[in-house]
């Protein structure tokens, strides 16, 4: 089999072996690349594997001994599967390798915005406590999380996690999700219930027309003035404009995100210099660990297929 791995820069600076899809036929690797030249790139190939390129239909068109599509991702806006699908071609997702670590990084958005953690190491590193008349000082607000309301919106693997959590510090959990029927250890709520009752709002839904701008000025009307939104998602659920406003004016307490409408970030983005905002590049899925199993799951979603027993097929 001959496979294209393409915008391998996307999943390793260096620190990760393609040992296990290596396995499975010859590889050829390349890293980020202009969207004309892609085509050009995977060529004959049976099997072609990235991350955020985008395969369209001109490009899968180019390419007539494809027979694969696998993604180093859970999301896959960025193929069109419809026409993958009428090629015969199977477009493969790795769904949930990310839980654990976008969780974790949900908290360290909610821990450092309750503890004003940045606020205070600043003001450390630039002598506040050197010139502190008392043993300990504290300007900026501290929040304890326990009795909290913590709001996800979106109930699936990340959002249960993010509720497990959320549940060790003593937080209140309310959750909207489509399949609220499946719902038996949180309380679910409608969309704005949950954004008018949250003291921790965070979003874990995929990217849909429902859920484009979802946060947006009237949404962001009903939230508390003490309220913090978070989001490690898509960066399309939220009108960056309207939610800068609302930071800069005080309608809400600060925000976490780890993605943008746009990445990499724009100079521009209304949100870069918007107050107790804090962002991140699209990391909550990178740590080492993750991307490990990543890979491992890439190469199991493959060899699957090489077998004629595909799974995570997201265009049967």
């Amino acid at each position: 089999m001959k496979i294209v791995i393409l915008d391998k820069n996307t999943v390793t600076n260096g620190d990760l072996s393609f040992a296990p899809i290596e396995a499975i036929g010859e590889v050829a690797a390349y890293d980020a690349m202009a969207h004309e030249k892609l085509a050009d790139a995977i060529g004959d190939a049976d099997a072609v594997i990235c991350n955020k390129a985008v395969l369209s239909h001109d490009v899968i068109e180019k390419c007539p001994k494809l027979k694969y599509i696998g993604l180093f991702a859970t999301g896959y806006n960025n193929i069109d599967v419809a026409y993958a699908r009428e090629r015969c071609i199977a477009v493969c997702n790795v769904p949930g390798y990310s839980t654990q670590s976008v969780a974790q990084h949900t908290f360290a958005f909610i821990l450092a915005l309750a503890g004003s953690t940045c606020e205070y190491t600043e003001s450390t590193r630039n002598d506040g406590w050197i010139k502190s008349h008392t043993f300990s000082y504290f300007p900026f607000p501290l929040i304890e999380l326990s009795g909290k309301t913590l709001g996800i919106f979106g109930y699936g693997s990340i959002g249960r996690e993010v509720a497990k959590i959320g549940r060790a510090f003593n937080m209140n959990i309310i959750v909207n999700t489509r399949s609220s029927e499946k719902v038996t250890d949180a309380e679910v709520v409608a969309r704005d219930e949950l954004f008018a009752r949250s003291d921790f709002l965070t979003l874990h839904a995929p990217l849909t027309p429902e859920t484009e701008k979802m946060v947006n000025e009237k949404t962001l009307s009903l939230m508390k003035k003490t309220a913090f939104l978070i989001n490690t998602s898509r960066g399309g659920a939220i009108d960056e404009k309207a939610l800068a406003g609302a930071l800069n004016c005080g309608k809400i307490a600060g925000a976490g995100l780890d993605v943008l409408t746009v990445e990499p970030m724009a100079s521009d983005n209304p949100l870069k210099s918007a107050k107790n905002c804090l962002i991140t590049p699209h990391i909550a899925w990178a740590p080492f660990e993750t991307r490990v199993r990543l890979i491992d799951r890439v190469a199991e979603n493959l060899a699957a297929f090489a077998g004629g027993t595909p799974i995570n097929v997201v265009n049967k």
